[in-house]
């Protein structure tokens, strides 16, 4: 397998603006990397100009230490993917994952033994005789995959192949395609809208806008640290909540009041403290994750939360395990993840508790946290 290094990589198309700016990735030799973003962030572009599918405007793009740029798609030792299977459908599935090697003029014996590797790792040995029509999606989407594992490339490429599947089928695949990475030790780059998907396969997640990296960690990190506004609202389910405030100080005591002076939390004992006092009289933002919101300080002491939050609950979803709770503070949607056996009904007054060290904050001009 390969490391890949993005170095300055841009891309422009003639007579119009940039939609990839000056990216800077190095993907691990066997590192499974997810691009994630919104529609039109540039992902796809990215993993087209990796693929030799899209020019490379400006930068350099190396593959097991060899620059690559000029090489034709099938000079580059990759294999990619599709969203849409792209299989033959007048093909078996054996004949499928072995033409690309026939092409080659690979051996006959060869190509039965990558094939029925493939197939043996992929569990369709059964569906070797069947063509295309007679396959679901999520079969289909194996022999595609096979096909790629047949050329034992240095880098796999995956442009959202999971998302004509059911909801069902694309968590199972997911599971396939964790222990598919584990099996092949293989290098892999795999582009999703999905920030689920993101999150579960990827061992280190892009998260692009607009062409630009936003940040470049784990899941973890990305989750628990964000370095952006946009990050702390792309990443997680259900999405962080924001209030926008200021931070205040009197006799010492620093604190974050909301615009509109309803919510108040001392921050004199929490760990923002060194971090916010060059921002105080200035605006910011706040974030807390939903399941940071809760009815009683349970497992920790007191001082570790602000001041309970007086609220009405406009809404309800139990989903088992847990109760997603809604409610509004200056005019702003928020919600709380409560244990499932919380007792809260719509209209029901409540009072929850923020804990401080979750709490996030972020500069309102730069949009960047504020660590």
């Amino acid at each position: 397998m390969a490391e890949v290094i993005l170095r300055h990589i841009a891309k422009a198309y003639a007579g119009g603006p940039r939609v990839i700016n000056d990216v800077n990735i190095d993907v691990k030799d066997r590192e499974f990397v997810v691009l994630v973003g919104p529609s039109g962030c540039g992902k796809s572009t990215l993993l087209r100009m990796i693929a030799g599918l899209e020019d490379i405007t400006d930068g350099d793009l190396l593959i097991d230490g060899q620059r690559i740029n000029e090489r034709a798609p099938k000079d580059r030792d990759i294999a990619m993917v599709f969203q849409n299977y792209a299989l033959y459908p007048h093909m078996t599935v054996y004949d499928n994952m072995a033409f690309g090697l026939k092409l080659r003029n690979m051996a006959s014996d060869e190509i039965r033994q990558r094939v029925t590797n493939a197939a043996s790792i992929l569990e369709i040995e059964n569906l070797l005789d069947r063509k295309p029509k007679d396959m679901s999606g999520g079969q289909r989407q194996r022999v595609a995959i096979g096909r790629a594992i047949v050329r034992n490339p240095k880098v796999f490429l995956f442009d959202e192949p999971l998302s004509n599947l059911d909801a069902k089928l694309r968590g199972q695949t997911r599971i396939e395609l964790q222990k598919l990475h584990r099996d092949l030790q293989a290098t892999m780059i795999y582009v999703t809208h999905d920030q689920i998907e993101a999150m579960t396969l990827g061992d280190r997640i892009v998260v692009l806008r607009n062409g630009d990296v936003l940040q470049y960690d784990t899941p973890l990190a990305l989750y628990n640290q964000p370095a952006n506004l946009f990050v702390a609202g792309f990443i997680g389910s259900p999405p962080m909540n924001f209030l926008p405030g200021r931070i205040v100080s009197s006799d010492k005591e620093i604190s974050f009041e909301s615009s509109d002076s309803t919510v108040r939390i001392d921050l004199s004992m929490s760990a923002h403290q060194a971090a916010l006092a060059p921002y105080e009289g200035r605006d910011v933002m706040l974030g807390i994750r939903a399941e940071h919101i809760r009815e009683q300080p349970i497992g920790l002491s007191q001082r570790n939360y602000s001041a309970e939050t007086a609220t009405l609950i406009d809404a309800v979803e139990h989903m088992g395990s847990e109760i997603l709770a809604y409610f509004t503070i200056e005019d702003r949607r928020f919600v709380a993840k409560l244990p499932g056996d919380a007792s809260v009904t719509f209209g029901q007054p409540i009072s929850l508790f923020w804990e401080l060290d979750k709490l996030h904050f972020f500069d309102t001009q730069t949009e960047q946290a504020i660590r």
